[in-house]
């Protein structure tokens, strides 16, 4: 299986904040789309920052499209499409001129296809982008990010900012994009629904360090959360309890194997759980 994109044992540290981006390690093979979670501030932005080399890693190796991204190799940022949480194009241009600066930095920019977004998000051609509402700017930063044909999609927070209506035309959009066997997507995302729709693999980061690393089938599938009384967790192995969270009488525990532990525990309660809920456990909860 060949790889769109690979981290090994990527670092960096900021001494003046005393945040740490500890050992990164994961793969995005080509083909799939990588939900990447954690709480703001956890280190996500800072390493789709490493990928593009706009932030110096400290140490570590970072493959992207089988090449190692250095100072020499800028050439396959040809190859990505990015688009971030916030102002991604000078305000005072319309997306007309903006088309005409993009032409200019990519030597495969198709300029039918870019105004094929436009038409399919309403976006108006001549108006000044500093008009746009959020969501139509993410949109307008969307259809710049594929219209010059890439292989590989860095997103952070791309669907935020959108209405539902929006974001699911956003989602179709990424689905149609990795039905090409070589293009492939890492979505950064605090809306771990829309994760759970589209997503192949699922990497949550807290506070710079990897905690999870998972198919999302697996997480979904096979994840629960026990539900019992706190007198009765002494009674749960510790074995089976990857981490838990007391509430004021009930502990929920979040399990890897829930038709398993149902039939070891006939007498507690175990759900079937969400990202979300996956994410709050592991970040806020204890460790037996």
């Amino acid at each position: 299986m060949n790889m769109a994109l690979t981290l090994d044992k990527v670092s960096k540290r900021y001494e003046s904040s005393g945040f740490w981006l500890k050992d990164i390690s994961f793969n995005l093979p080509e083909g799939s789309i990588l939900g990447f979670i954690g709480q703001n501030g956890a280190g996500k932005t800072t390493t789709i920052s490493c990928i593009l080399n706009t932030i110096k890693k400290d140490n570590g190796r970072i493959m992207v499209l089988g090449r190692e991204m250095t100072d020499q190799t800028m050439d396959i940022k040809e190859e990505i499409g990015v688009v971030f949480d916030g102002d991604n194009f000078p305000p005072y241009l319309s997306a007309e001129e903006l088309s005409k600066v993009m032409s200019g930095i990519y030597r495969k920019w198709d300029q039918p296809l870019f105004c094929n977004y436009l038409q399919r998000f309403k976006l108006p051609l001549r108006q000044k982008i500093k008009s746009f509402s959020r969501g139509m700017s993410m949109q307008l930063a969307i259809a710049v990010a594929l219209a010059h044909h890439p292989r590989l999609l860095l997103l952070d927070e791309a669907t935020g900012g959108l209405d539902p209506l929006m974001r699911d035309e956003i989602l179709d959009i990424l689905l149609e994009f990795v039905q090409t066997e070589d293009h492939s997507i890492l979505l950064s995302s605090h809306i771990t629904g829309d994760l759970e729709k589209i997503a192949d693999h699922i990497v949550l980061i807290d506070h710079g360090e990897i905690i999870l690393n998972k198919p999302k089938d697996e997480l979904i599938y096979d994840y629960g959360i026990m539900r019992c009384l706190v007198k009765e967790l002494p009674e749960v192995d510790p074995e089976d309890i990857i981490s838990y969270r007391k509430r004021e009488f009930q502990v929920d525990i979040l399990v890897a194997d829930k038709d398993k532990l149902s039939r070891k525990y006939k007498k507690l309660t175990i759900d079937n759980t969400t990202l979300d809920e996956i994410m709050l456990l592991l970040v806020k909860g204890e460790k037996a």
